[in-house]
């Protein structure tokens, strides 16, 4: 019996993409992966599950009998922003964009040693403005020898935006190491140890009580921009804060007039509205902000490939696919 082709669709470079469809062959030697560059319109439209790793949406929509696409990436928003207005639309027709199958899914990374990884960025970055290094930079460029008052961790709170898989970990091992923390997510949660809010005043409440935020939120209609203006001015004075999750959901604007006017201290940038980042962004050059490559939580290579095997290797024996994003929802 011939293998069944699964399409891997991206835009990372050639050579990354080859790595990938290796180290998922491994994994899967009894499927056929390959880059979706290399198959002919029949083929794509006879394709039923595509790996994906930052695809161009418009690719995706050319393999019209798609049933899931499962994520290499932990963040699908560019895929859901995509889909999920056309399922929106669609629901009471057999037609979903170009996608014939109304029940299409879409499955992101989930994957413990992201988390982990994810967590460890987070504790590193908050120790970076906890220790207060973001001041001692400033002042090494101006050669002033100043040492400043030290703060113990249980004196700071740490406000975590998103109780997700990712937030969860950040908050569980920033907590371990002492801070007091505060969780944010839009419907409520319940972790051990951890105080978490929900809603437009949970929002509010963490805002006015963290001396630095951690962004770990999903970019959704809902998430664009939920850090802006309202969000900066509840915040203590010299308030730090840390976006590892999507660049549309701060204010760029209203986040460099908050810098500039002094309330907020620092923020330590690794995602962005263009990526990667414009070489003339005043990002790059700003005295208050740490720019970052995306490189908080980068997917492992080996770790990832055997989770997607699995997934697939399940849903082939049993048709049950792993957890899927609510394309109404968008989340």
């Amino acid at each position: 019996m011939s293998k069944k082709v699964i399409a891997f669709i991206s835009q990372l470079p050639l050579d990354e993409q080859y790595s990938w469809v290796k180290q998922l062959s491994k994994q899967l030697p009894d499927e056929n992966i390959v880059l979706a560059k290399s198959l002919t319109k029949k083929q794509k439209e006879q394709c039923v599950i595509a790996i994906v790793a930052n695809p161009e949406p418009k690719e995706v929509l050319e393999f019209t009998q798609l049933l899931w696409c499962q994520s290499l990436w932990a963040g699908v928003d560019a895929l859901v922003s995509t889909f999920s207005p056309l399922v929106a639309k669609n629901l009471d027709t057999k037609k979903v964009g170009s996608i014939a199958n109304v029940n299409f899914k879409i499955s992101r990374l989930i994957d413990p040693q992201l988390a982990q990884t994810m967590s460890e960025a987070v504790l590193t970055w908050t120790l970076y403005l906890h220790r207060e290094m973001h001041i001692y930079q400033q002042q090494q460029k101006k050669a002033i020898w100043r040492q400043l008052d030290h703060k113990l961790a249980t004196e700071r709170t740490v406000g975590i935006l998103g109780l997700g898989e990712l937030g969860e970990a950040s908050a569980l091992r920033l907590k371990s190491n002492g801070f007091n923390i505060l969780g944010w997510s839009r419907s409520e949660k319940k972790i051990n140890d951890i105080r978490c809010l929900s809603g437009e005043q949970g929002l509010i409440k963490l805002a006015q009580q963290s001396d630095i935020v951690v962004c770990l939120l999903p970019l959704t209609s809902d998430t664009q921009h939920l850090i802006g203006q309202e969000f900066f001015k509840e915040l203590p004075p010299q308030a730090c804060i840390i976006n590892f999750a999507r660049g549309g959901i701060i204010n760029n604007d209203d986040l460099l007039r908050f810098l500039r006017n002094k309330p907020l201290s620092h923020a330590v940038l690794d995602v962005f509205d263009y990526e990667p980042l414009p070489k003339d962004s005043e990002f790059w050059h700003h005295g208050q902000i740490t720019v970052l490559p995306h490189i908080s939580a980068p997917t492992n290579r080996l770790t990832a490939s055997i989770i997607v095997a699995d997934n697939i290797n399940h849903y082939c024996a049993t048709g049950q696919l792993p957890i899927c994003i609510d394309l109404v929802k968008g989340y």
